[in-house]
């Protein structure tokens, strides 16, 4: 049996974490920065990547592509009032960042069959959504990914978000952030050849 598969799931999520953060090299200094800072977070917190973690915890998102990479699926996010990209907190379910990623996409747009693009694309340290609940908590630490959809899929409003669609790549809402423009253009120049 190896080590990886006898790890308790949390430990296992923890350690993937880890090598999924330590493996991104970003050339750009602010994601270095970033990056550095999930890595002391996770060395400083044991259960870094869970919603209880405070003041700040590790979530996972992903910005879904079409098949023809023209559009991206993005969700209303009912607290903020904004068309972002799916994410949120890990789940003890999920094995890897890329496997929270992927279900938090799954079910913010009910597009089934969509696929992780390797590795993360982008991190992002924002206000945390979930501090109504609970106010120790100041900060998401957000691994964002890249989904590409299969030919046809439609994104649908789920029980999370207030709605749901595609939108252009180049006709992003102006009820968005810098962010999520930020994470199409990188996305895109990691998803086209």
């Amino acid at each position: 049996m190896s080590e990886r598969s006898e790890l308790p799931d949390q430990h296992r999520l923890h350690a993937d974490a880890v090598r999924v953060l330590t493996e991104y090299q970003p050339e750009d200094p602010n994601q270095q920065r970033l990056r550095a800072a999930y890595l002391a977070h996770l060395a400083a917190h044991a259960d870094g990547l869970w919603r209880t973690c405070a003041p700040a915890h590790i979530t996972a998102s992903a910005l879904v592509l079409d098949a023809e990479l023209r559009q991206v699926g993005l969700v209303l996010h009912p607290r903020a009032r904004l068309w972002l990209q799916p994410g949120g907190h890990c789940e003890p379910t999920d094995a890897t960042l890329a496997d929270a990623a992927l279900r938090e996409a799954t079910e913010e747009t009910l597009i089934e069959g969509l696929r992780i693009l390797g590795a993360p694309v982008l991190l992002d340290r924002h206000p945390a959504p979930c501090r109504r609940k609970r106010p120790d908590v100041e900060h998401h630490l957000d691994v964002m990914y890249a989904a590409l959809a299969p030919a046809g899929a439609q994104p649908r409003a789920s029980e999370e978000s207030l709605d749901a669609g595609w939108f252009g790549v180049d006709e992003l809402p102006e009820q968005t952030d810098d962010a999520v423009r930020t994470l199409v253009r990188v996305a895109l120049a990691r998803a086209r050849p």
